[in-house]
């Protein structure tokens, strides 16, 4: 089985031992992940046996198998699921900034994807488990490069930087800073601790502050 890798179209493929092809077979595997997520959120990642997950979803353990041969498939699988809605969020912000005047970028940002760990509890209980496999670690990589792409996209549509090649680089310290920020505001409140939030946001426009200052 492949790693979880971003198609051409830039959504990401599930990585799946056999992809199915007839429409039953689709849906049966989106079964399947829904009551994966079920059991991550509720019973946590050590739960996640393809024999519990077949049971959840009213499905055979072989006819599991053949998409999703044990709980590291299925990490994988759920982990590309939160990338691609992620970087969704983040294409739709790129847009909005071509069309909107933001006084606050950073601020904007945040708080989309604040919102994102409250409401995406598979999410958060995947990445608090410490159980990522090697795979979704890489596939992670990806993502955060990706998502440094859509500030970058974000910062130049809002005319606030010129391009150069150190931006993309600059952008991508930014990502990482605010995920390692985000995670722990997670840790320590399920909405989120609004005090290391705003800390965030004052940190992180500081440092956009110096973005822009030296490109233009």
């Amino acid at each position: 089985m492949g790693d979880p890798t971003p198609d051409p179209g830039g959504t990401w493929q599930v990585p799946l031992r056999r992809t199915p092809q007839q429409a039953r077979s689709r849906a049966r595997l989106a079964r399947v992940l829904q009551a994966a997520e079920r059991v991550l959120i509720r019973e946590g990642v050590q739960a996640l046996t393809t024999t519990r997950i077949a049971a959840e979803a009213k499905v055979s353990v072989g006819s599991l198998y053949q998409y999703l041969p044990d709980r590291d498939a299925v990490i994988d699988a759920l982990a590309a699921g939160y990338f691609a809605r992620l970087e969704g969020v983040m294409d739709d912000l790129v847009r909005a900034a071509t069309a909107e005047r933001w006084e606050d970028p950073v601020g904007v940002l945040i708080d989309a994807y604040a919102a994102i760990y409250r409401t995406e509890h598979g999410f958060r209980a995947l990445w608090f488990g410490s159980t990522l496999t090697e795979q979704t670690r890489a596939a992670d990589r990806e993502h955060k490069r990706r998502m440094a792409e859509g500030i970058r996209r974000v910062l130049l549509a809002l005319g606030l930087v010129h391009d150069d090649e150190s931006l993309a680089r600059a952008c991508h310290a930014a990502v990482l800073a605010a995920d390692a920020l985000a995670q722990e505001a997670f840790r320590r409140d399920p909405e989120g601790d609004p005090g290391l939030l705003d800390e965030a946001k004052l940190m992180l426009r500081g440092y956009l502050m110096s973005i822009a200052e030296r490109r233009r």
